[in-house]
């Protein structure tokens, strides 16, 4: 494994721990989502300019395109529910109250 696979991986794998057990504001969880979605991005582009493959050139965009969907709508549900709820706190969310 060369290390530019090592640092993505290690980048990626990072992100995943994160948002796995650090998961007591929900801005610390989008933002490890963003961090492993960068991650796999930049994967994603230095593989097809290093295949030189014209049929996958599109899919970096594509990713970085659902990628902003994925950050906006995010961002969305944090203003919401810090609005109703005063708080991002995981904890003190409950989406069976009214």
């Amino acid at each position: 494994m060369t290390p530019v696979h090592f640092s993505f991986t290690s980048a990626f794998i990072l992100g995943l721990m994160g948002l796995a057990f650090h998961r007591t504001h929900l801005l610390s969880a989008l933002l490890c989502l963003e961090g492993m979605m960068l991650s796999l991005f930049i994967a994603l582009a230095l593989w097809t300019l290093q295949f030189e493959s014209t049929s996958f050139s599109t899919a970096p965009m594509l990713l970085l395109a659902f990628s902003a969907c994925e950050a906006s709508t995010g961002l969305a549900l944090l203003v919401a529910t810090t609005r109703t709820h005063g708080t991002d706190r995981l904890q003190n969310l409950n989406l069976l109250q009214s």
